[in-house]
C-alpha cells in the first residue's frame, strides 16, 4: 500500500510586510506626538508679552506707545506681535539719541572750543571733558570757570534715568608730586571730584553714580604726538545704557542724599576751598 505524500508548503516570503507596517505605524504616531507638543498656546504668550510691556511702562522704562501689544488670537497671529528685545534696544537708543541732541546744544561752545567731545561708544553715551578746558595740569580740582558747564551736563543728565559713570583718565607722562604718587592716583582722583561735584553742588541722585580710573591705559589716541596726549588727559562722563528704575522716594525725615551728609560735609555747597 503506497502513502500518500502530503504537498509540502511554502513558505511566506512576504512576512517582512507586517513589520513594515508596524514600524511605519509607531513612526507615524510619533511625529504626531512631536507635531502635538511644538505647538505653544499663542494666546497665552500674547498675554505674557502684554504683560511685560505694560510693566517696563509702570517702571518708566518704554514711552507709552500709542497702540498696545494685543493677545494672540486666530485673527491676530502670533508673527504680528513686537519681539520685547526690539523694544528694549528701540527705546533705549532714541533716547539716547535724544539725550545726545540736548547736551549738544547745552554744550555747543565747549564743543566748537575743543573742551568736550560727544561720541557714542560701546557701553552708551559717552561725555569726554579734556583737561584744557576742565582742569590744571597735575590738578584733580575743577576749573572754577567749567563749573557753569558741568552744571548744564548734571542738569540734563538728572533729567534723565540713566546710569552714570565717570571716568579718569590720562596720558602716559608719569606724574609723581606730593599728592599723586602715579597717573592711577590723578585718574581716580580727578574721577572722583567730578562725582562729588556733581552730588554736593548740584544734588545729583549719588545711587546714579559711579566713578573709575584707567590712568593711562584707555588712551582716546596714540601718546606718540602732544596733540594725542592732550585728547588722551580727560574725564569721560559715560550714560549707561540702558535706563534703570527711578529710585524710590527716602522714608519721612530721611535725607534724599545720604552722601552729600555722610561722606562729603567737609565743602559746603556753593562754595571751593
Amino acid at each position: 500500500m503506497s502513502l500518500k505524500r502530503r504537498p509540502t508548503s511554502k513558505s511566506s516570503h512576504e512576512r517582512w510586510l507586517v513589520s513594515y507596517a508596524d514600524f511605519i505605524t509607531l513612526l507615524f504616531a510619533f511625529f504626531v506626538v512631536m507635531f502635538a507638543s511644538s505647538q505653544v498656546d499663542k494666546g497665552k504668550i500674547g498675554r505674557v508679552a502684554m504683560s511685560i510691556q505694560l510693566a517696563f511702562e509702570d517702571l518708566g522704562i518704554f514711552p507709552v506707545p500709542s497702540s498696545k501689544i494685543a493677545p494672540a488670537t486666530a485673527d491676530a497671529p502670533m508673527d504680528n506681535l513686537p519681539a520685547i528685545a526690539d523694544l528694549l534696544d528701540s527705546s533705549s537708543m532714541t533716547s539716547l539719541a535724544e539725550l545726545q541732541k540736548e547736551l549738544a546744544q547745552a554744550l555747543a561752545g565747549e564743543i566748537k572750543r575743543g573742551e568736550v567731545a560727544l561720541k557714542t561708544g560701546r557701553d552708551g553715551l559717552v561725555i569726554s571733558l579734556r583737561e584744557v578746558g576742565f582742569f590744571d595740569s597735575g590738578s584733580a580740582e575743577v576749573k572754577l570757570k567749567s563749573e557753569p558747564s558741568v552744571a548744564r551736563i548734571a542738569k540734563v543728565l538728572e533729567a534723565s534715568s540713566y546710569q552714570v559713570r565717570i571716568e579718569g583718565h590720562t596720558d602716559n607722562v608719569p606724574i609723581h608730586t606730593e599728592r599723586f604718587a602715579s597717573n592711577w592716583e590723578l585718574s581716580t582722583a580727578r574721577a572722583t571730584e567730578m562725582a562729588k561735584l556733581f552730588i554736593t553742588r548740584y544734588e545729583f541722585p549719588p545711587e546714579r553714580l559711579s566713578a573709575a580710573g584707567y590712568a593711562e591705559f584707555h588712551p582716546a589716541a596714540p601718546n606718540r604726538t602732544a596733540e594725542g596726549r592732550a585728547l588722551n588727559r580727560r574725564v569721560d562722563i559715560i550714560i549707561v545704557a540702558p535706563p534703570i528704575k527711578a529710585p524710590s522716594k527716602p522714608l519721612s525725615g530721611e535725607s534724599s542724599n545720604p552722601l552729600r551728609s555722610k561722606v562729603f560735609t567737609e565743602r559746603a555747597p556753593g562754595r571751593r576751598k
